[in-house]
Parts: C-alpha cells; sequence; structure tokens
C-alpha cells in the first residue's frame, strides 16, 4: 500500500540466546544462566496465552510509537498504560514492561516499524516473577499466578542470595525457558609463574606453546555438511524446506559452540594447574582486513575464534588466572629459535622454516611460541577487563559451560 511503512521484524524478538557476563568487582560477575521450566499442560497453555498476548500489545503500542515519533517511555505510558491494560487485560506490571520492550527497540533503529513475534521474550522482574526455594518460580499470567518447576543443570549449581534482578522468559522449540542473571563469585587472580601462548587457527582451532593442538577437522565436516545440506533445500524452495532450512544452522552453531566451551575450558584448567597466565593474539578486526580466496570464503566466515576467545576469557576470569593480549604481528612469520621475521618462513599453512637458522616445525606450534615469547618481553595488555565492561557470549551456560 503506498505510503504505508515498511515493516521489519524487530531481532529483539528472536529467542534470547545471548549471555552477558558483567566484571561487577573483582570479587564477583553477573552471569545470566538458562534454566528450563515443567509446566502443566495447563501452565504451559497460560504462559503461552500471556506471551502471544503480550507481544500483540507490543506491537499496538510499536505502531503509536512509529506514528506519532514518541519513543519516551515515560510520555508513552501517560499516553497508553490504561487503553493496553484494558484492552489486552495484561496485570499493571506486564503493561509498563510491553511499553518498556518497544521503547528498548527503537533506541537503535527508529527508519522502520517494529513487530514483535507472537513468542517473543518477556522480561519479568521481581514484580512479576518469585522464587519457592530454588526448585519452583512463581510468574504472573493473565489468569493469575502459576507456580511452575523449574530444572537446573548441574552446572549451574544456583544459590537463592545469589540470583539478581530481572530473568527473561523464552520459549524455545515448545519448551520454556528463564534466562536468570546470577552472581558468581570470582576466585582471587594467581601470580603466574609463566605465559601459556595459544595460536588460534581455522585448521587446528586452538594451538599451546606446550604444543597441544585442538583439530578443526570435525569442525570442518559438520560445517561442510550443513552448507551442503542447507543448498539443497534452497534449491528445493518448497514451503517444507524452508522450515526445515532453520534446523541446520542451530545444529551447526550448537556443536560449535560445544566444541568452544570444551577447548576453552582444558586451556584455562591447564594454565591454572601450571600457575601460567594465557597470553592470545588481539585479533580485533582481523576479519574484515584478511584476504581469503573465494573457496575458502565459508570455511574462514564461519571460523567462531571470536567466541572461542571471550569463552576463554570469562573462564578464566572466574578461575583466577590472568589474560593477555599481544600484538599477532608477525608471530606466524617469526622464527621462535632466531627471532628472523620473514615471510618466506612460512612455507604453508602447517610448514615452518626459518632461511636463516634452518629452525623447521609445525607453524601452529611456531607461532604459539612466538605469542608466549611477545608476552613475557613486552609484558603488554593486562588482564583483567574493566570494571563495567560487557563481553556477549552466544553460549548456553547450563549446557557443558
Amino acid at each position: 500500500m503506498a505510503g504505508s511503512p515498511r515493516l521489519k521484524p524487530w531481532a529483539e524478538s528472536q529467542p534470547y540466546t545471548k549471555h552477558i557476563i558483567l566484571a561487577n568487582n573483582i570479587n564477583t560477575m553477573l552471569l545470566t544462566v538458562k534454566v528450563k521450566l515443567q509446566p502443566t499442560e495447563e501452565q504451559r497453555q497460560r504462559l503461552l496465552g500471556t506471551m502471544e498476548t503480550f507481544n500483540r500489545a507490543c506491537d499496538d503500542i510499536s505502531r503509536t510509537a512509529y506514528e506519532s515519533k514518541t519513543y519516551n517511555k515515560y510520555k508513552l505510558q501517560h499516553n497508553l498504560y490504561y487503553r493496553i491494560r484494558e484492552q489486552y487485560l495484561l496485570p499493571a506490571q506486564l503493561a509498563i514492561r510491553a511499553i518498556s520492550k518497544v521503547v528498548e527497540s527503537y533506541k537503535t533503529e527508529r527508519s522502520h516499524l517494529h513487530l514483535f513475534k507472537p513468542h517473543g521474550t518477556i522480561v519479568y522482574d521481581q514484580r512479576l516473577l518469585s522464587f519457592k526455594g530454588l526448585e519452583k518460580a512463581s510468574l504472573v499470567t493473565l489468569e493469575g499466578r502459576v507456580v511452575v518447576p523449574i530444572l537446573v543443570g548441574g552446572y549451574a549449581k544456583l544459590e537463592q542470595r545469589r540470583i539478581r534482578g530481572q530473568a527473561d522468559l523464552l520459549y524455545v522449540k515448545d519448551e520454556f525457558y528463564l534466562c536468570l542473571v546470577v552472581e558468581q563469585p570470582e576466585e582471587p587472580p594467581l601470580t603466574p609463574e609463566g605465559y601459556l601462548g595459544v595460536d588460534f587457527g581455522i585448521v587446528n582451532l586452538a594451538t599451546t606453546s606446550d604444543g597441544v593442538s585442538y583439530s578443526g577437522e570435525k569442525v570442518e565436516s559438520v560445517r561442510a555438511h550443513y552448507t551442503g545440506l542447507k543448498a539443497e533445500l534452497q534449491h528445493v524452495g518448497t514451503e517444507s524446506a524452508k522450515r526445515h532450512l532453520r534446523k541446520p544452522s542451530g545444529r551447526e552453531a550448537r556443536f560449535k559452540r560445544q566444541t568452544n566451551h570444551i577447548i576453552s575450558k582444558e586451556l584455562v584448567v591447564v594454565a591454572k594447574d601450571t600457575m601460567r597466565a594465557l597470553a592470545l593474539e588481539d585479533l580485533k578486526g582481523m576479519r574484515s582486513q584478511a584476504t581469503v580466496r573465494h573457496g575458502q570464503r565459508g570455511r574462514h566466515g564461519k571460523w567462531a575464534f571470536g567466541q572461542l576467545r571471550a569463552f576463554v576469557e570469562y573462564k578464566a576470569k572466574v578461575a583466577g588466572v590472568p589474560v593477555l593480549m599481544v600484538d599477532p604481528r608477525d608471530t606466524s612469520r617469526r622464527c621462535s629459535a632466531c627471532g628472523c621475521a620473514e615471510r618466506l618462513n612460512r612455507i604453508s599453512q602447517s610448514e615452518f622454516k626459518c632461511r636463516v637458522c634452518g629452525h623447521a616445525e609445525n607453524a601452529d606450534f611456531n607461532a604459539a611460541k612466538n605469542i608466549q615469547w611477545r608476552a613475557s618481553v613486552n609484558q603488554p595488555i593486562v588482564v583483567c577487563r574493566p570494571e563495567g565492561l560487557e563481553v556477549e557470549l552466544q553460549a548456553h551456560l547450563f549446557r557443558g559451560g
């Protein structure tokens, strides 16, 4: 229709999978942990009806905000609060949360009308959510409160005193989840007696200066499998094929995330057990600067090195292991034996041979030793992140984190 606003589904309505780690102080940090709700069928229908009504109200509020160009929370609340409550029968605090959700969505992008998916996230604050010990959660719905059993993984090890602030109610693949903010105590930082250099890569996801490599062969095999499967489904083009297209990407992402969790955990354990700090390359901006051959673009573009590094950083912070970022310049070209740095020293992806002294070894191992050397010589950027800095993780912490 001429003159009608261009519609853009708002990204926040997608199932929430990000996990945020906040440096709270030197002793604790705040983690977001995902726990599963186990409602009865009646409770499930109540929660589902509340979520769908809540997001319809968000669409209504969003249209009014967009058409009137009013994005201030207090103005929208003054203009819409009573109508939204009456029209959608929302409890008072849910009506306020709906207005807040719309306002938050327009903070970064106002050129399009934001519409929310029927099963988009609801933020439950302390007035809408309470806990009955660690076994049950009490949530407000359109038909009163429901007390729902919760399933907490052994990894989370929640304690009632650690739960903080609000929680997000998610609906993913016919299951309800709560993302809870919990306080995680940090161990006192150890005084390192050396450095464990770690080189990140694609063929080998990580190689340490101790000579331990974590192969990326399985990750590449999974990537190639799902890339081919998605290409076939896209070629078919039917509605059924489009529905199935969403599954491969989710499975691939979960596999990579689990792999990165395993590698990062092992790196931190080794560093802690040997009283060493972790030395990593500062690869910020590397993806945009790197030149990659056409045939390798898919492999390089899906390399989750940023996620792996983020996992290493937050696990190290919890364990009290210092992490140092070093300049990555010439780490793959420099000879770890004599210090000669020439481009021709790197014969291939896996081969390194110094043109001056003849030293030859695996190229990734050589690079990891250079990272270790640079950390010990330059004593670069120290580690613990500044207070208040946020690190976003696409990780399900209740699964093997």
